[in-house]
Order: C-alpha cells, then sequence, then structure tokens
C-alpha cells in the first residue's frame, strides 16, 4: 500500500485514514436481537462483532498477510505474539484483539497485519482485516467522550462517522510506549536547566497523557506551560492574546514565547494551525515547533510548507526544550526586546 496521502497539501486540515476491523465472538442469543451493522454473519460460521478503527495513513507503511512469527523470549504482555522478519528488518508484533480485551472468533479467518512507522519505531499490528482509505477533515473527527476513552484504555483519540459505521481513531503511539515504556517522553536529567531564563509556552496535543507528561517535563525545563488540546483551541488562544495585545500596543510574544503543536488532532491539526499563524500580519514570528510522530524525513516537507521553525519527532523532549530557548533567544536578539 502506498503512502498516499503524502501527496495531500499541508494546512488543509485534511488527513487519510486506513480503516481496518477487529472481530471478536458473540452468542446467537445476541445475533438474533441485534441489527447494527456491526454483526457480520457468513453462512456455515458463527455471527461475530465487527468493531471499525482507523489509523493515520501516514503511520502506515505497508498492509500484508500473516508471516510467520518468532516467539520473543521474556516478553510478559501476551498481547505481543513475537516478531517477524520483514526485508531483513526485525518487527515485534501486537495482537490488538488481546490488546483490547478481545477473544478472537472461532472461525477466524486469516488475520492482516498493518506495518507502522512512527516515532523513528517500526512495528506491526495484527487486524482481523482491512477495508479502504478515507480521506477525511480533522473537523470531522471528534475527541472521545471520557466514558468512551476509560473502556478503551485510553487508546482511542478521535470518533469518525463514515457512512452506516462508527470508526474509532486507535493511539498506536500510547500501544508501543506502554508496551516499551523506553520509547516515552523523557528529559536529559543530565542537562542543567537551572540557569535559563524562564518562557511561557503554549502546548497542543489531543493525548491526555502526552500533553500532561510534556507540560511538566517542560515545566522542568525551565518553561511557563499553558496546555490545550487542539489546534482550534489552541488558535482561538493566540486570537485573544493577539487582540490583547492590540488593545495594550504589544506583541503577542510578550504574552507567548513558543508555540508546540503535535500534528494530529480532532477539529484542526498542527499544520493548519501553524499555516494561520504564520499567514498572520502579527503572529507570523511567533516561533512555532511542530513535534510529532510524524516528522520523518518523508513528510518533513510538509512542515516546511507551512512555515514551520522547526519539526521534532516525539519522544525527544531534551532537543525540544533545547530548541524552542533557541528559537526564542533569536527572536528576542533580532527585535531588541527582553521578557
Amino acid at each position: 500500500m502506498s503512502q498516499t496521502n503524502i501527496l495531500l497539501e499541508a494546512g488543509t486540515n485534511e488527513l487519510e485514514i486506513v480503516e481496518f476491523f477487529i472481530d471478536e465472538p458473540i452468542n446467537d442469543m445476541d445475533a438474533g436481537t441485534e441489527t447494527s451493522i456491526n454483526v457480520v454473519q457468513e453462512e456455515g460460521k458463527s455471527p461475530i462483532y465487527r468493531g471499525y478503527y482507523g489509523v493515520n495513513v501516514a503511520k502506515v507503511l505497508e498492509i500484508i498477510q500473516l508471516p510467520h512469527v518468532t516467539p520473543l523470549p521474556e516478553v510478559q504482555n501476551p498481547a505481543v505474539l513475537g516478531a517477524f522478519n520483514l526485508r531483513s528488518q526485525i518487527i515485534p508484533l501486537v495482537d490488538l484483539n488481546v490488546w483490547l480485551d478481545k477473544e478472537h472468533p472461532k472461525d477466524d479467518t486469516p488475520s492482516k497485519v498493518v506495518v507502522t512507522e512512527f516515532n523513528n519505531v517500526t512495528s506491526a499490528f495484527m487486524v482481523s482485516g482491512v477495508n479502504r482509505i478515507h480521506r477525511i477533515s480533522w473537523e470531522d473527527v471528534d475527541p472521545p467522550n471520557p466514558y468512551m476513552a476509560y473502556f478503551s484504555k485510553g487508546c482511542i483519540t478521535g470518533v469518525v462517522r463514515l457512512e452506516d459505521r462508527i470508526v474509532f481513531l486507535l493511539d498506536l503511539e500510547k500501544i508501543v510506549t506502554e508496551l516499551n515504556p523506553t520509547l516515552g517522553l523523557r528529559l536529559d536529567a543530565a542537562v542543567d536547566w537551572d540557569d535559563k531564563q524562564r518562557f511561557r509556552a503554549l502546548i497542543c496535543d489531543d493525548s491526555s497523557l502526552i500533553r500532561n507528561m510534556l507540560k511538566s517535563l517542560l515545566e522542568q525545563a525551565g518553561f511557563e506551560v499553558q496546555a490545550l488540546t487542539n489546534g482550534q483551541e489552541a488558535w482561538d488562544e493566540l486570537v485573544r492574546l493577539r487582540k490583547l495585545g492590540i488593545q495594550d500596543g504589544r506583541p503577542i510574544n510578550d504574552y507567548v514565547q513558543v508555540l508546540i503543536s503535535d500534528i494530529e488532532m480532532p477539529s484542526m491539526d498542527g499544520h493548519t494551525l501553524c499555516k494561520q499563524v504564520k499567514d498572520d500580519a502579527i503572529m507570523k514570528d511567533l516561533p512555532v515547533i511542530l513535534f510529532s510522530s510524524l516528522i520523518t524525513d518523508k513528510l518533513r516537507h510538509k512542515g516546511l510548507s507551512v512555515g514551520a521553525d522547526d519539526q521534532i519527532s516525539k519522544p525527544g523532549v531534551t532537543q525540544l526544550a533545547k530548541r524552542a530557548h533557541e528559537l526564542i533567544m533569536q527572536y528576542i536578539e533580532k527585535n531588541g526586546q527582553s521578557q
């Protein structure tokens, strides 16, 4: 499968998702009374419940048939089936049925494997099957409510209504990080931040886990942090500060010195947010850093096209904090201001 979304123009607030499904068994009584499209019963097979999920195409390298899997020694989590060799690269395989606490149907058909790359890590996820690719707007992606987030183990980042069904966007980053905590956000303890001047950062990320961790780590690095959940909230706050600056006769950089944004977010994505900031006559000099698992060599051109001052791949918080300081100091030196 090709990564068709790299052809999408950045800043249009659009994305493409791969829709896949995960089957689990249901009993005959439930199937007889259920009329939902989620219930599927093929001839000669037991009824199943089919859940529909999605992931950003930008994270998908390819989709393959289930390969030969070799068990990994000393792996404690039952969702990790083992690893397989794909063109001389050893890739771990996660069973999403097991991770989501779902049983496999008795009459299970051969599974598909979605091979992904994000945070500079290649992983694979076993699913029951794959449907198709959909192009949608981030405005059509709703954040999960607290009830849904709780029962999905916090692994759903968005909800999309497609035709006659609901598709849940899975937070594969959270799954990978929980399976391997060394891939999570962390600040280099060897760096001394005490002599750094304190600056104000506006951050936005739709993952509550990432948002809270990033806020805490940046505060340790000497920042005052305001954290928001998506690009639309961040834009609304920047518009408020712009109006305040006009009233006070001050630049917006007097109120916030750097904007740090994820890319994948409901309502407004990070590329669109960055483009709107850089297209604004008053906000354009505000340093913007895109901090995302989607920062790769293949996709870096998207951030450049919307004017991002820098792009840093998660989980590099230390690099993020250092670069934010550098960009702020460059602005101060250029404009002869002190914060």
